[in-house]
């Protein structure tokens, strides 16, 4: 059996031109496109923390509290994805008084702001999807993995990339806030974080280099098609004769 690779699967050149469609596929969410983008805009390069669980995952009120401390002590700029259910577990303060360096919403449009110079580093639980978009478009990654391929996706994260950190869990298999911001502050600013970077923009540019004409995932989605059509034809003719 031929086998042939093809992706990654988004639209990255659209994207990264702030042109065309700034989704993919379906969201099951309405994202708060532009209080995201106001916001993003108004922050320095590189300054954010982009903080998201996906659609599915969802923490505990300790984990929440811990993860809402951590944000909070790293003192960077923080665009947090809290979705509507989910809120009631953050910590009292943070929905009493928003943190000044920090913006909740209840959903973004990932991709757009995956793109945005601004943000330095992606906070996620390293479900497949999200791991996929922020390797493809270049940015660092602070790993918070729960189950299921996550623990995997971010041991390739730190340990095989070379694009992150992962934050450890503690005793009570949470992630504790005082790890949060070490990982954090390492990812943004830390003796690798340069090396990061760095990594991070070769795969980018990897991904990219596929999804040109003439790529390997522009070549290998040529050649499926015209597998296809000669399949197709062959099957017409016989049917005639």
């Amino acid at each position: 059996m031929h086998a042939m690779t093809i992706g990654p699967c988004m639209p990255l050149m659209d994207v990264d031109r702030h042109s065309g469609s700034d989704t993919y596929g379906m969201s099951i969410l309405e994202a708060e496109k532009d209080t995201c983008i106001k916001w993003l805009d108004a922050k320095p390069p590189g300054s954010v923390v982009y903080v998201s669980f996906g659609s599915f995952a969802s923490l505990g009120v300790e984990e929440m509290e811990e993860l809402a401390c951590g944000l909070k002590a790293s003192d960077k700029y923080f665009l947090w994805v809290v979705r509507a259910p989910e809120k009631k577990t953050l910590p009292r303060e943070f929905i009493e008084e928003p943190p000044e360096k920090g913006l909740v919403v209840k959903w973004s449009p990932q991709l757009v702001v995956l793109a945005h110079e601004a943000v330095g580093c992606f906070a996620t639980h390293c479900g497949w999807n999200s791991t996929l978009e922020t390797l493809s478009l270049g940015v660092p990654v602070v790993a918070m993995p729960l189950w299921t391929d996550q623990p995997t996706n971010a041991k390739y994260v730190e340990d095989i990339w070379g694009v992150g950190r992962r934050v450890r869990a503690g005793k009570k298999r949470i992630f504790m806030r005082d790890e949060v911001e070490m990982c954090i502050r390492e990812v943004m600013d830390g003796e690798k974080s340069e090396e990061i970077r760095k990594n991070s923009r070769r795969l980018r540019d990897l991904a990219k280099k596929a999804l040109r004409e003439g790529g390997s995932s522009d070549q290998n989605l040529n050649e499926l098609v015209g597998y296809l059509n000669a399949k197709a034809k062959e099957r017409s003719s016989l049917q005639l004769n």
